[in-house]
């Protein structure tokens, strides 16, 4: 995993602040998912690096889940090395990402659509090689840059 994008968000501040808000209510719906599973043993962590609350040891499935700036991880830590969802489906061979720079393209995708990014998602094939939310994190995770799911425009046209 050679990439490590920038932790440093210094002038996009007010922004990341306006994108929360935005947001809020998949948080929300992210935060109540992680609270039901403090009684089985999972842990709450805030992540500056990801902007999120990251839930880890959730204690059912495998894997992580974003929704809004709260990160879902049934694991012990983020950092962890996992495959794209082309390496999975058997279209390339790629070496593995980074599990925590996935899933923080997918937080910077909730915080600028917000309430829209969960139907905009499953419009797009839900979990799956062809959705373009999906290949836009795993993108990002492999080169720091792309995260925006339609290339040509946007944030990182």
């Amino acid at each position: 995993m050679p990439h490590r994008p920038s932790q440093s968000y210094g002038p996009f501040v007010g922004l990341i602040a306006l994108g929360m808000v935005w947001t809020l209510p998949n948080s929300v719906l992210g935060l109540l998912l992680g609270i039901a599973g403090l009684p089985f043993g999972a842990r709450l962590r805030w992540q500056r690096r990801e902007l999120a609350l990251v839930v880890y040891r959730w204690p059912r499935g495998a894997g992580a889940l974003t929704l809004g700036n709260v990160i879902i991880h049934t694991g012990e830590k983020l950092d962890v090395p996992c495959l794209t969802y082309a390496h999975r489906a058997g279209r390339v061979v790629e070496p593995p990402v980074s599990l925590a720079d996935h899933e923080r393209a997918h937080v910077y995708q909730y915080m600028l659509l917000g309430p829209l990014f969960l139907p905009l998602y499953l419009l797009c094939g839900g979990i799956s090689v062809r959705n373009r939310f999906e290949l836009a994190a795993d993108r990002y995770a492999r080169h720091g840059h792309g995260w925006w799911p339609w290339r040509g425009w946007g944030p990182s046209a």
